[in-house]
C-alpha cells in the first residue's frame, strides 16, 4: 500500500464525500480506489480486452419460442458462455443470468442479440474484468 497526497477542488471533494456516503464506503481512499477500478474496467471493455460479465434477462416464459431462440443464440456463442441460471419469478416471468468470459465486443454482441428478442421484458449486461 502506498500513500500520496491529492489536491482537489472543493466541489469535487464534496462529490467524493457524497460517493462515500451513498456507497457506504469506509473512507475517501476507498472511494478513490473504487473510481479507479471502475475506470479501468471501462477501459478494458472499450479496448475489446478479455473480460467477464453477466447478462441478466427477465422474460415471459409463455412467449412462444422465446426460450428456443435464446438457447440457439447462446449456442452460437458457446465459447463465451460459462454458465446459465434460470429462476421462476412467478407463474409468467422468469429471470435468467448468463455468466460470460471473452472479448468485450463479443459479449456485447451476444447481449444485444438476446435483449432484442421479442418477448424480453428487460435485459442488461453487467461488465467486469477477469481479475
Amino acid at each position: 500500500m502506498k500513500r500520496f497526497g491529492v489536491s482537489i477542488e472543493d466541489h469535487l471533494l464534496e462529490e467524493v464525500d457524497s460517493l462515500v456516503k451513498k456507497n457506504q464506503l469506509p473512507n475517501r481512499s476507498q472511494a478513490i480506489r473504487f473510481l479507479i477500478r471502475k475506470n479501468l474496467v471501462r477501459d478494458k471493455w472499450e479496448g475489446n480486452k478479455e473480460v467477464s460479465g453477466c447478462i441478466v434477462l427477465v422474460y415471459d416464459h409463455h412467449k412462444r419460442d422465446l426460450l428456443n431462440k435464446s438457447v440457439d443464440i447462446q449456442h452460437k456463442y458457446q465459447n463465451l458462455v460459462l454458465s446459465t441460471q434460470h429462476v421462476h419469478l412467478d407463474h409468467n416471468n422468469c429471470l435468467e443470468t448468463i455468466t460470460l468470459k471473452g472479448k468485450a465486443k463479443e459479449l456485447r454482441d451476444l447481449s444485444d442479440k438476446l435483449i432484442a428478442l421479442k418477448g424480453m421484458k428487460h435485459g442488461e449486461l453487467v461488465m467486469s474484468t477477469i481479475g
